[in-house]
């Protein structure tokens, strides 16, 4: 049985996505996916605010969607998952993309302003990677190195700090060389995200750049000889590495690949999640319901393999469907 939410394996303190199913273990489509059919009597205008990570990917469903229905409107602000809440809530936004799960608080207010809580449709599976530049030898870095290196808390229990690339094992040219670090804002839900799963909650260190989107991080290390950051896989070039990443020392290093991800042996993999304000005791309105099949379908999640992220699998999507009244593949 597909769970709704990541699951926290407190032990290793890093996040799975628990019982996905093959796909072919790579980063293709699930051929069980439904193609999708255009209906009628489509319009309207819609407006998603949230995610900058899945800002790209909610642009081309957009694009996608309004070749078949070219009457409906579609606006695309994508400035950190924490502003999809307040839009939700404000009536702003039809749609929230957030790459973290909405918290606590976050669902609190919503429920306490509508009776219900948020829906949340599973869209995407990101791999959250840690980049260097592409002539960077580091062939693994634990978790808790990670933790060293962009943390001042070190609550991952590394015995002391990280600052140059000697004291992860580089040598030659490299060993002397401090590490210059790039990140997204406070208002970022891979900021969150990255801080509660890679920093085991912890502080981040003063030193680190932070960066208006996923896209000026990944720029930043590629710029930068010495750097590393980190990021959505959708958003590398061939300018950065993605750094294979290890749960605990001693254990196996998974680079941040499709099959990895699946099946949950790569440390920091995520869903990417829509938002969405839908009444359970209301049918949803045609124009969002369209919307939320086409992204769940063959041609939508095309888009998510284009964008760089890993595809749903057509169980993910059948059991999100039906959650919301759609019956997939009509």
């Amino acid at each position: 049985m597909i769970r709704r939410n990541l699951l926290l394996a407190a032990a290793a303190a890093t996040v799975a996505i628990g019982a996905v199913p093959a796909i072919a273990r790579a980063q293709g489509l699930d051929p069980k996916l439904a193609d999708y059919k255009q209906v009628g009597g489509v319009s309207g205008s819609l407006k998603s605010i949230g995610s900058d990570t899945l800002n790209n990917l909610m642009t081309l469903w957009a694009e996608g969607f309004r070749q078949r229905y070219p009457n409906v409107q579609i606006e695309i602000e994508g400035k950190g998952s924490s502003t999809a809440p307040p839009a939700l809530i404000g009536g702003t936004a039809q749609f929230g993309p957030m790459s973290r799960p909405m918290k606590g608080q976050e669902v609190d207010t919503f429920e306490k302003k509508f009776g219900y809580k948020p829906f949340a449709v599973r869209a995407a599976v990101d791999a959250l990677a840690v980049y260097v530049h592409k002539d960077n030898p580091i062939r693994c870095l634990t978790l808790q190195q990670v933790d060293a290196i962009f943390s001042k808390t070190r609550r991952g229990g590394n015995a002391g700090d990280i600052a140059t690339w000697g004291q992860v094992g580089l040598t030659g040219e490299w060993a002397n060389k401090p590490m210059s670090l790039y990140g997204r804002n406070s208002a970022s839900g891979t900021y969150g995200y990255f801080k509660e799963v890679a920093l085991f909650n912890g502080d981040y260190k003063d030193s680190v750049k932070e960066q208006p989107g996923s896209s000026t991080v990944v720029q930043g290390v590629a710029s930068d000889k010495f750097g590393i950051g980190y990021s959505g896989i959708g958003y590398k070039t061939a300018d950065v590495r993605a750094v294979p990443l290890a749960a605990k020392p001693g254990e196996t290093c998974f680079e941040a690949t499709a099959e990895n991800a699946y099946a949950g042996d790569f440390p920091i993999a995520r869903f990417l999640y829509v938002y969405m304000n839908k009444n359970p005791n209301q049918p949803l309105d045609p124009v969002r319901g369209e919307f939320v099949r086409f992204m769940l379908s063959k041609q939508g999640q095309e888009a998510t393999v284009k964008d760089g992220y890993f595809p749903m699998t057509s169980e993910i999507a059948v059991e999100d469907l039906e959650a919301l009244g759609l019956a997939p593949g009509s």
